[in-house]
């Protein structure tokens, strides 16, 4: 049996193309209950899908929620989010979920991340009231961007982006001159990249757990499978029937194991 999440009916009230790699939404969800932790992230549900793929809480304030979305040629949501007439449908969002904590007694803070971490490193940065420095791997046509609607007045080290499906976030991090005293180290991004800089946290610069936080967030290299059964119809076939999103959801566990057999 699955489990789902809870989830919040949420209406697309904006749309804005910040650069060819990122996409803002806005959305309309008064009975959403953030969590207050700057890196919290939601599931999103688009339309003629009830798979969810995650974002991070760009902002939430009155009501409104937005979500920046790093865009590709393919994808459950960004081909969503990719069209100008998306204002106006009716989204799903799961509860947020969150893992920033600063450490009592951090006298500084570090940022590591690519694109996919841009919106929570520009909500830790305005949040916290440690000294922040961040280091960000972004595509030379959202630099502008980042730097002015993302980290105006953050000191920022700006990385090149390697080829789409790359990072090299791993060796930046071990050329990193860090602080003095204690603090945290907070990075999201690919996961290989990630799996390489626990290790060096550990075994080369021997921080205890608390004193860092590090996230995959995609994985580079990865081939898009084509999933057994295409959820889109099966969704579409139980809402015109006046299923429930749970009879929905064993419908669609039941095609696909019918097709593996």
């Amino acid at each position: 049996m699955s489990t789902r999440a809870e989830q919040y009916a949420a209406e697309v009230v904006s749309r804005e193309q910040l650069s060819p790699h990122l996409v803002r939404i806005v959305v309309s969800a008064p009975d959403f209950r953030g969590t207050g932790v700057p890196d919290e992230w939601v599931g999103l549900i688009v339309p003629g899908q009830f798979q969810s793929r995650y974002y991070t809480v760009r902002a939430h304030a009155g009501g409104l929620l937005t979500l920046d979305i790093v865009v590709h040629e393919t994808g459950l949501v960004t081909e969503w989010a990719g069209r100008e007439s998306i204002v106006g449908e009716t989204i799903t969002i799961t509860a947020p979920k969150g893992s920033y904590t600063e450490p009592e007694g951090a006298g500084w803070v570090l940022l590591v991340g690519d694109l996919t971490a841009l919106p929570a490193m520009a909500r830790i940065a305005e949040t916290s009231t440690l000294p922040v420095r961040v280091w960000a791997e972004v595509p030379d046509d959202t630099r502008d961007v980042a730097r002015e609607r993302y980290l105006p007045g953050v000191e920022v080290t700006w990385l090149p982006a390697p080829e789409e499906g790359g990072s090299a976030l791993a060796a930046a991090v071990e050329t990193i001159d860090w602080p003095g005293g204690d603090g945290y180290f907070w990075m999201a991004g690919e996961s290989s990249q990630m799996r390489a800089i626990r290790k060096h946290l550990m075994r080369e610069r021997r921080l205890p757990a608390s004193a860092y936080d590090v996230m995959g967030y995609w994985r580079g290299g990865a081939v898009r499978q084509p999933r057994a059964v295409d959820p889109g119809p099966v969704w579409r076939a139980g809402k015109a029937a006046g299923k429930s999103d749970e009879q929905i959801w064993a419908d669609y566990d039941q095609a696909v194991q019918e097709a593996q057999q």
